[in-house]
């Protein structure tokens, strides 16, 4: 099992069973850390019980602020010293989240000593964790060994997709079945036809069949399928597959009865519900904790662009069910940015002004949007709402584009955390697979896990142009 799922969202079981190993790390350090600091003294023995909920927190808040840096997604993508990078910025920010809450709550409070103790003896002990973790790799004990029913164009797109992004697979191809002589695929990659399909799956010791033939009205060999399944096999499609392979719909494989049978798009009213107050609550939160560096930035625009500039930029955009909404943001752009019409942001677009490259890269910019959010036009997690000049365009050219207006747009999303600033159509292509994924699968936890990744594309100024 290389997967688990999580209120909808599937989770690499490595990287769950890592961030479990490095919370009992944590909760240990500040154990030890306790015993060190105070090693003349009986107090730490006496008092072990009312450590616990101070050493729950520490290892919560160093646990989470990992997550939001990206370390449980990074490997091993980015290698030790990127993995470690993460980590030291994450000490940073848990650092300064600890100190608010024990200025709150001083009964919850450490003690410098013990926390700087249980900081580094954790850092230590995470770092050998982290060589033994990539060196050893615990993929290859989770990993699914996959066999796929079809050997055509769309059997070429998958195994052309997995090869692209293999080091972060949880699963092995073990072959493909050739449905007929159309095989578009390299022949030490296609099993031999001599073996029926449950020989093949105990001679290759297959976990999974994915079945992707280019045209479902071919003859599957379904009493084969039934068979294997009855055996114990897991059968599934293509989209379930890549659904939870990557994290995204892939559009290409997608037909009008999958949606319809699917299991998620739900909305009810309660659901609703509970997205506005969450909403709300984030949005006033945000709001309190980020005025000043929205003043900042109305102050800088102004002297960079002279008093009587624009600080605000209105834009139609659309939204819930096709609905046109004005989205406010800080101005970024020079104020004749489209005289000559309207136009997707490119790399180093002559249009951003100097303090409009930075206000882009940090996602400041966004903050005039929490008024959109209070107002009910966006939601705070949901996908990017695009301009009506550009939906018009991508409706006719990419199918199921009007399904992401089922929910309503958001500052930050799925897909603005999956794939870089989106300009041009096969860009809005892509993310639109992440958006799929989020209205067929989105809730408050989800909505949550969003959020707090968000932190490391802000941090790191990560997609903007």
């Amino acid at each position: 099992m290389g997967h688990v799922r999580v209120f909808k969202h599937y989770l690499h079981v490595p990287f769950l069973l890592l961030g479990m190993v490095e919370f009992l790390v944590f909760l240990s350090a500040v154990f030890v850390a306790d015993l060190i600091r105070f090693y003349h003294d009986s107090a730490p023995l006496n008092g072990l019980s009312s450590i616990w909920p101070r050493a729950f927190l520490f290892a919560g808040v160093m646990v989470i602020a990992i997550a939001s840096m990206g370390v449980y997604q990074c490997y091993p993508r980015e290698g030790m010293s990127g993995v470690m990078l993460r980590t030291g910025v994450s000490y940073c920010i848990s650092s300064l989240v600890l100190t608010l809450i024990f200025y709150l709550f001083p009964s919850m409070f450490l003690g410098r000593g013990v926390v700087f103790i249980a900081a580094l003896l954790s850092f230590i002990i995470i770092f050998v964790l982290r060589i033994f973790f990539s060196r050893f790799s615990a993929w290859n004990l989770l990993k699914r060994r996959v066999l796929v029913i079809g050997a055509g164009q769309r059997a070429q797109k998958l195994w052309q997709t997995l090869q692209q992004q293999n080091s972060m697979n949880v699963c092995e191809l073990v072959g493909f079945v050739s449905l007929n002589d159309d095989a578009r695929l390299p022949a030490h990659v296609i099993l031999p036809k001599d073996l029926s399909l449950l020989q093949l799956v105990n001679t290759y010791d297959v976990d999974e069949i994915v079945v992707v033939p280019d045209d479902f009205r071919l003859n599957l060999p379904m009493n084969d399928l039934l068979d294997c399944k009855l055996s114990g096999t897991d059968v599934l499609n293509v989209v379930d597959f890549f659904e939870r392979e990557t994290a995204k719909i892939e559009i290409d494989f997608l037909y009008p009865s999958w949606l319809v049978f699917a299991d998620g798009f739900k909305l009810s009213l309660w659901r609703l519900a509970i997205k506005r107050a969450f909403d709300l609550l984030v949005s006033l939160l945000i709001l309190m904790l980020t005025w000043p560096i929205m003043l900042l930035t109305m102050g800088a625009i102004l002297l960079e662009d002279g008093w009587k500039a624009s600080i605000f930029y209105g834009q139609r955009r659309i939204g819930l069910t096709g609905k046109i909404f004005f989205v406010y943001k800080f101005r970024s752009m020079r104020e004749d940015a489209e005289h000559a019409g309207v136009k997707w942001a490119s790399t180093n677009d002559d249009r951003i002004t100097r303090i409009g490259r930075f206000i882009r890269k940090y996602r400041i910019d966004e903050l005039p949007q929490l008024l959109n959010v209070l107002k009910g036009d966006m939601a705070f997690v949901g996908p990017r709402p695009e301009r009506p000049e550009f939906v018009d365009f991508l409706q006719k050219n990419i199918p199921y584009f009007a399904e992401r207006h089922r929910v309503k747009p958001g500052i930050t999303g799925w897909a603005q955390l999956c794939f870089p600033y989106g300009a041009s159509e096969e860009d809005s292509r892509t993310k639109l697979k992440y958006d799929l994924y989020y209205v067929k699968n989105h809730n408050i936890i989800f909505d949550l896990l969003i959020i707090l990744q968000t932190v490391e594309v802000i941090l790191f100024g990560k997609g903007a142009r």
